[in-house]
């Protein structure tokens, strides 16, 4: 049972292109030794730099060099024949051109994998929002275990980014409509191109008012509708009555917003926004889930929201790891009480 379960692990963390230190070399090192002539590395290949994700999605150039040559390493370290398959996908890796952005993928629990374009790099662009952060990962492993929260609801997220964790929830939770915002052109960009990416269509003229139905009526939609997917330019210190009254959502949620001081004051200006502006509705679900990078700004955070008359209950950590992190983030989730 050792090689099938290593060449898994071996794929998981590659095609979702996780830290290179993060991958069990030793113990690959260790298996090649123990049985030079196995399929093992074979086996490994073809679940990682040849799998079909791979070809279709390739990570970045730079990392899938790097990975084979450490596999060539760890190779040659051993008395096993040299594996022709190793050095031939490596020459064709040579001869690409680098790229600045690169293809991730994550496998769900349903068998299905959301693929996105990132940026090599963790600032470009102005901005730190053409990459997926960890609190990303753990708010859409949240959502899996809790889908009944969006089932058949209207979502919106706040500082989507390049996409991850609403098109997690998309493909798993059955939302009635997913609402992606963000204020930066290029992430926007480049968060509408991963939602078409993931065999979504987007609804037409994205600025126009959001067809919800009456609370009353949400019970008559089925799991099987595709949710109404809607990108919408979103710039919290200047968002309008008019915008949030078509928006309407059930439940709010937000990754990796709360990392400065100015920043805190916008998020709870919009979430009292949110709570004023809503029609005849009651104040959505919120939920954010934050990494404590800084104890400062979180208790910042906290004691901001206590000023503004926020309530908040921080959420029991779920128990499903489904996606791979190279060092587990102390990650938080906030209930909020708008």
């Amino acid at each position: 049972m050792a090689e099938p379960e290593l060449g898994s692990s071996f794929q998981r963390r590659f095609l979702a292109a996780r830290q290179l230190r993060s991958f069990p070399w030793a113990e690959l090192e260790e298996e090649l030794r123990a049985r030079p002539g196995s399929p093992l590395l074979t086996d490994v290949l073809q679940k990682t730099v040849l799998h079909p994700l791979c070809v279709k999605y390739p990570p970045s150039t730079k990392y899938r060099r790097s990975f084979l040559t450490e596999l060539i390493k760890k190779h040659e370290s051993t008395a096993a024949e040299p594996l022709d398959e190793l050095y031939d996908a490596l020459a064709d890796i040579l001869n690409e051109e680098e790229s600045t952005h690169g293809y991730k993928n994550y496998l769900l629990p349903t068998g299905e994998c959301v693929t996105l374009s990132e940026s090599v790099a963790i600032i470009s662009e102005g901005t730190t929002g053409l990459v997926t952060w960890d609190a990303a990962l753990h708010l859409a492993e949240w959502a899996i275990e809790n889908s009944p929260v969006f089932s058949n609801r209207t979502i919106l997220e706040l500082g989507s980014g390049i996409g991850f964790t609403g098109i997690a929830i998309c493909k798993t939770c059955s939302p009635k409509a997913y609402i992606f915002s963000d204020c930066h052109h290029c992430v926007l960009k480049q968060l509408t191109e991963n939602i078409h990416l993931n065999g979504f269509v987007l609804e037409p003229e994205t600025t126009r008012p959001i067809q919800t139905e009456p609370q009353g009526q949400e019970g008559e939609a089925t799991n099987s509708q595709k949710p109404k997917l809607i990108v919408a330019e979103l710039d919290w210190g200047s968002v309008t009555e008019k915008q949030l009254l078509d928006l309407q959502p059930d439940v709010v949620i937000a990754a990796d917003v709360v990392y400065d001081p100015e920043i805190i004051l916008t998020l709870i200006g919009m979430l009292q926004k949110l709570s004023a502006f809503r029609a005849a509705r009651k104040p959505p679900e919120v939920y954010i889930a934050f990494t404590i990078r800084n104890p400062d700004t979180y208790h910042l955070f906290q004691a901001e929201l206590d000023k503004a008359g926020i309530g908040w209950q921080v959420i029991p950590a779920h128990s499903n790891s489904i996606f791979l992190y190279d060092v587990q983030p102390n990650v938080t989730i906030l209930q909020l009480f708008i």
